[in-house]
């Protein structure tokens, strides 16, 4: 179960840092409410999930997630670059959250 709740968390991290980005420097109402609460949304699961996972694994898994959704996310929706250098380097935090869960017991 912690390993459901952190990827929750980690899809919670994506969406808050996404929000940063349509706040505009936390200026547009709407969207930084949102943004506050998708941050602690995430942080309440992270909480959760480390109460039975070790902090470390945790939270490498956690910014792991959040950092590979939120560079796709950016290649998508905001015309960041898409470069196959950037994107296999993406790829590699995608093998070390993996191998963090299959080393660890995971799913």
């Amino acid at each position: 179960m912690s390993w459901y709740l952190l990827g929750v968390a980690g899809l919670f991290e994506i969406a808050w840092a996404i929000g940063l980005e349509y706040s505009e420097g936390l200026t547009r109402p709407l969207p930084t409410a949102a943004t506050v609460v998708a941050l602690v949304i995430s942080m309440v699961l992270l909480a959760k999930a480390v109460e039975s996972l070790p902090v470390g694994t945790a939270y490498a898994v956690w910014t792991g997630i959040g950092a590979v959704g939120t560079a796709v996310l950016g290649i998508v929706l905001f015309d960041e670059s898409g470069d196959p250098v950037r994107v296999a380097f993406i790829a590699l935090i995608v093998v070390g959250i993996v191998g963090l869960n299959l080393s660890s017991g995971g799913y």
